[in-house]
């Protein structure tokens, strides 16, 4: 795939960048050098290849999912003015 001036121009006024004439040819350059790395990218075989989380093989950590409040609701509230059974109290802004 090659990419034309007009579409260098075309992509752009969609990313809102301004281009001058005299940067539209080293740009094309620059994006069909992309193009043709991806397009190398697609001749690897990558078939059985299951996809990785990193570069070396690890086990991510996990924890038991298990709900509760944090047992920091004191501490939380430690430095509010005004509290009532760990909420906060406010005063009222809209009659």
């Amino acid at each position: 795939m090659s990419v034309d001036q007009a579409t260098v121009r075309r992509i752009a006024h969609l990313a809102r960048i301004a281009v001058t004439d005299a940067e539209v040819p080293h740009l094309q350059n620059e994006l069909n050098a992309i193009l043709a790395f991806v397009e190398q990218l697609d001749e690897v075989n990558v078939d059985g290849i299951e996809p990785m989380t990193s570069v070396t093989p690890m086990a991510m950590k996990k924890r038991q999912d298990e709900i509760t409040d944090g047992a920091l609701a004191d501490k939380v509230t430690g430095n509010a003015p005004a509290t009532e059974d760990h909420f906060f109290i406010v005063p009222k802004v809209v009659e």
